[in-house]
């Protein structure tokens, strides 16, 4: 083997110089990183890494979850981390800190961004410390933050609607999909097979056939009746989002645009059958569906209920301030 055939070794100089240099261009879209290994946030995307040994990565023994960031602002935090805090418990991953602590962190991680409009995503994992099964090797649980550019979906998701179609991908068990685990392949999957299919998205339908939830978002239906549907949450992630658009949707029902909100089992032919349909989260916000494996959703355009709905939620996370978190950036 000639000498300039073997494999490189790097001093911790060069290994920081590689890692600046493996900097990709997509990097430019992250802005801050808190790691609870380094005991700090980052901005230089090259030190945006964990430790190959957290459990996070060889066995997904770790949660996340999110918030929005928007006009300096955290949308909904509070009520992510309630959720967070749920899957961490029912993981079994004890916190690194007090609540109020990762609150904070997430707060300032934020702030550090200097960002005013971003995502954020964050995570605890059982932490580092071996290539085992069992936590039992890890020296402390680990707490990761990062902010990172706004996700938007095509301005088309909205005025012309999606199509989806029904996954053969098997739906995880109860218990595993009411925790949000960083176990998202067959999440994954769910959206490879739409995009083969032609379509934006998959539906997981229950054994019982019943309509459960897309990828990684919830699936909501308004009848010809003008009745504002949802799925059951006891075998499905409850949605942060839709949650509060059950309280927006209200106005609606005030207004006479809907007659109900109903949470319930919904048939897989009877969400075929709807007025509308649409796909709700955190990322996408609320964007209708048209198409159902090549079956039209009502009349085959977005409908009313579904845009109403997008205005209502775009009017909350600018001014409903119970459910916004100011931001302290730096010089304010």
């Amino acid at each position: 083997m000639a000498e300039n055939d073997r494999t490189p070794s790097f001093d911790s100089n060069e290994a920081a110089a590689r890692l600046r240099a493996a900097v990709h261009a997509k990097a430019a879209n992250y802005y801050a990183m808190y790691s609870s290994v380094l005991g700090g946030i980052v901005t230089d995307p090259a030190f945006m890494v964990l430790p190959l040994d957290d459990h996070m990565v060889h066995r997904g023994h770790s949660v996340f979850d999110t918030a929005i960031l928007a006009g300096g602002r955290l949308y909904q935090l509070d009520q992510h981390l309630e959720r967070f805090l749920r899957s961490a418990e029912m993981a079994r991953i004890p916190l690194p800190f007090p609540v109020e602590k990762l609150r904070q962190i997430i707060i300032d991680t934020a702030a550090a961004s200097g960002r005013r409009d971003a995502s954020v995503r964050y995570w605890l994992s059982a932490g580092p410390g071996g290539f085992g099964l069992g936590p039992a090797e890890c020296v402390g649980s680990s707490f990761y933050v990062i902010i990172f550019v706004a996700e938007f979906y095509p301005e088309s998701f909205y005025s012309q609607g999606l199509k989806v179609v029904t996954s053969s991908v098997a739906i995880k068990p109860p218990f595993f999909a009411r925790v949000k685990s960083t176990n998202y392949l067959p999440n994954v999957l769910v959206l490879l097979e739409a995009k083969d299919k032609g379509a934006d998205n998959g539906v997981f339908i229950d054994h019982h056939g019943m309509i459960a939830e897309s990828s990684n978002m919830n699936v909501a239906f308004v009848t010809r009746g003008r009745v504002f549907r949802h799925p059951p949450f006891d075998a499905i992630l409850s949605g942060v989002t839709v949650q509060r658009l059950f309280q927006l949707a209200r106005h609606l029902v005030e207004s006479g645009d809907l007659k109900d909100i109903r949470i319930g089992d919904v048939p897989m032919e009877e969400g075929k059958a709807a007025a509308e349909m649409m796909l709700v989260g955190s990322s996408v916000k609320v964007a209708p569906v048209v198409e159902w494996d090549g079956r039209a959703i009502g009349d085959g355009k977005p409908g009313p209920i579904a845009r109403k709905l997008l205005e209502l939620w775009r009017e909350d996370i600018r001014k409903a301030t119970d459910q916004l978190v100011a931001v302290p950036y730096a010089g304010q």
